[in-house]
């Protein structure tokens, strides 16, 4: 009886948990001319994480099709409307890419994408239509930590690659230090001989020539007396 009056409420729990994830997630597909805005507005709570995944084609007239074109960029702007249209996001990036902002302050918040072209020549003279596949998720922090990991496991192994590298340069520098004050112990070890055989030699020349003297000095005394 306790299983089947819990039951319903987990799953009342779970629907709700999905139900809030859906809504965090937007799949759009804007449809204009080159060079023309489209804009949408999202009311965002404060510090609320906004990260967006597009793609623009480019209609085909002799082919019928949706295609991308290299010359194709989109400049996106976003806006916060409550405060005087103050710009907090303006970046020019290649027909398919990413981007990502945090709001400042809680409001409505006006995200604009106006495709563009900086060779002024091929299909955009014409100013054909363009379609802009949008992925938005907000509050995304855990995507971009699943997104970037292989990046972030990356960069935590060069990391751990230098500083392994570092402690080999350590015991390196210990061993250079200590093979220095042995080689300067054994400098100082024969130095010290250096001088006390250096020593003993002019002790042993300064008796020898005060023996020599003394001997020289009788010998004369005895060829004066003889």
């Amino acid at each position: 009886m306790s299983a089947s009056r819990t039951s319903p409420s987990w799953l009342l729990a779970v629907l709700t948990v999905l139900s809030v994830l859906l809504a965090q997630a937007r799949a759009l597909h804007l449809y204009m001319e080159a060079q023309q805005q489209k804009c949408f507005f999202e009311e965002l709570p404060k510090d609320t994480l906004v990260v967006g995944t597009y793609s623009a084609h480019v209609f085909n007239v002799e082919s019928k099709t949706w295609v991308q074109d290299s010359s194709l960029q989109v400049l996106i702007t976003v806006e916060e409307t409550f405060d005087n249209d103050h710009r907090v996001v303006s970046q020019r990036t290649s027909g398919s890419g990413r981007f990502t902002f945090t709001a400042a302050d809680a409001g409505q918040h006006r995200i604009c994408f106006t495709p563009d072209s900086q060779n002024g020549g091929g299909w955009l003279s014409s100013a054909p239509t363009v379609k802009l596949g949008l992925d938005m998720a907000i509050g995304a922090t855990s995507k971009i930590e699943t997104e970037d990991s292989g990046k972030i496991a990356d960069i935590v192994k060069r990391v751990q690659d230098l500083n392994s590298r570092l402690q080999d340069i350590r015991r390196e520098q210990v061993f250079q230090r200590e093979r220095e004050a042995e080689f300067r112990d054994q400098s100082e070890a024969t130095n010290s001989r250096v001088v006390r055989w250096a020593l003993i030699q002019v002790v042993v020349l300064s008796v020898t020539c005060a023996w020599q003297l003394s001997h020289l000095r009788s010998f004369f005394i005895k060829q004066k007396l003889t």
